[in-house]
């Protein structure tokens, strides 16, 4: 591939590149980029809204660059401030590090496990110092920090904004010096923090870093970004039954944009599905499409036509899947127990509460039957329970 059609491939779904023309004399003059993305582990799933930025950062290392992953072991523990109203409760570094394996064991979902460096940027950031950090610090005036738009809002709101917030965009930009970054990958929120890195190579006297940022992908709610903290997520690693009901689940229009953001699918494509939507074709047709792609992707082909086929017979001829999870309970163990404390010890619910409310609102059936009863006699058997439309358990009920 030439310089140019490289340089196309990597503006294909870009939401904003800075700047173009260093790119491209980088792609000209180096026959490797080292090219960063760095993720904070402060959740322990990695979702499709990573995969967006991850499947970038994949084209790259299809074109032989040096791809750098880099764990932010030593920034989650500040936590990132973007998008925040509040200051952000750190992580322990206990936590910092299992969530940081399970990162891995998920990453080469996507990413070329031979091919691919991952870095803990507790590595450097460690042995700067206080002395470092001091000199860090005076890298960067507190007026231009509040002209980042989450601070400055905070600042009129007279909200808290903590001292320690301000190192982490400093500590961010300071890790692709430490890298020596040619490249760094980012989503469109990230913009303050990946210039922030431009400018702290330059004052170390490194050519800057161009900056690559993607769309933010938007959770089931089509509101807000996807989020597990939200719980509008899919997850790389969720079975492939959920993956494929939860992509089902979404709006007819989101699924446009999913398809622009997730599908490896040429926009030529794309765009005659959108004009068959427009002639009458069923947007749940064209949703099965994506569901299998994506499905395929992260599971397997086979996983895909199986998870479509209990797809429909669970929605459209209201058949059980064959898949659900299995749950037994000793009454004797717990003689005062109810049905909406049964929901959540079976996982079916997050809360004895949403028990509650979900039984009110009729959203509960029992083999197949809708219960609205709180006070519901629970005897010993086994019973198929349902909550909304895609949680289902075995519950075996014992003596």
């Amino acid at each position: 591939m030439n310089i140019d059609a490289e340089l196309a491939l990597y503006k294909k779904g870009c939401a904003e590149l800075l700047l173009e023309d260093e790119l491209k004399t980088k792609l000209l003059t180096k026959q490797k980029l080292r090219v960063k993305l760095g993720f904070d582990p402060t959740a322990p799933d990695i979702h499709l809204g990573h995969t967006v930025v991850l499947n970038k950062l994949r084209q790259f290392q299809d074109h032989g660059h040096e791809i750098l992953f880099l764990v932010g072991d030593f920034t989650a523990m500040i936590g990132d401030p973007t998008g925040k109203n509040v200051t952000r409760k750190p992580l322990t570094a206990a936590e910092v590090l299992s969530n940081a394996q399970t990162y891995q064991k998920q990453l080469f979902k996507v990413l070329d496990k031979t091919k691919t460096q991952i870095v803990y940027n507790s590595s450097w950031l460690q042995a700067l110092g206080s002395e470092g950090i001091i000199h860090l610090a005076a890298q960067y005036s507190v007026a231009r920090m509040l002209e980042r738009e989450d601070f400055k809002k905070r600042y009129k709101a007279q909200q808290s904004i903590a001292v320690h917030e301000f190192l982490y965009p400093l500590i961010q930009g300071y890790d692709s010096v430490a890298l020596q970054a040619d490249v760094e990958l980012g989503g469109t929120d990230q913009k303050f923090n990946l210039l922030v890195g431009r400018e702290l190579q330059k004052e170390y006297g490194q050519s800057p870093q161009v900056v690559l940022m993607l769309p933010l992908l938007e959770g089931l709610d089509g509101e807000k970004k996807m989020s597990k903290s939200l719980n509008n997520y899919i997850g790389v690693d969720e079975p492939a039954n959920t993956m494929f009901g939860k992509i089902m689940s979404i709006s007819d229009e989101l699924m446009w944009r999913y398809f622009d953001l997730l599908s490896m699918q040429p926009p030529e494509i794309i765009q005659a599905l959108r004009q068959q939507a427009k002639e009458g074709k069923n947007p749940r047709d064209i949703k099965f499409m994506l569901a299998n792609e994506i499905v395929t992707r992260f599971h397997s082909d086979m996983a895909a036509q199986q998870a479509q086929a209990d797809f429909i017979a669970q929605f459209q001829k209201g058949q059980i899947p064959t898949d659900i999870a299995h749950f037994s309970l000793s009454l004797s163990a717990h003689p005062k127990i109810n049905l909406a404390s049964l929901l959540k010890l079976a996982g079916l619910v997050s809360s004895v509460s949403e028990g509650n409310r979900m039984l009110q609102q009729g959203a509960v059936k029992i083999d197949g039957k809708k219960t609205n009863n709180i006070d519901t006699k629970l005897i010993p058997g086994s019973y198929v329970i349902q909550v909304g439309k895609r949680n289902f358990c075995k519950v075996n009920l014992t003596e």
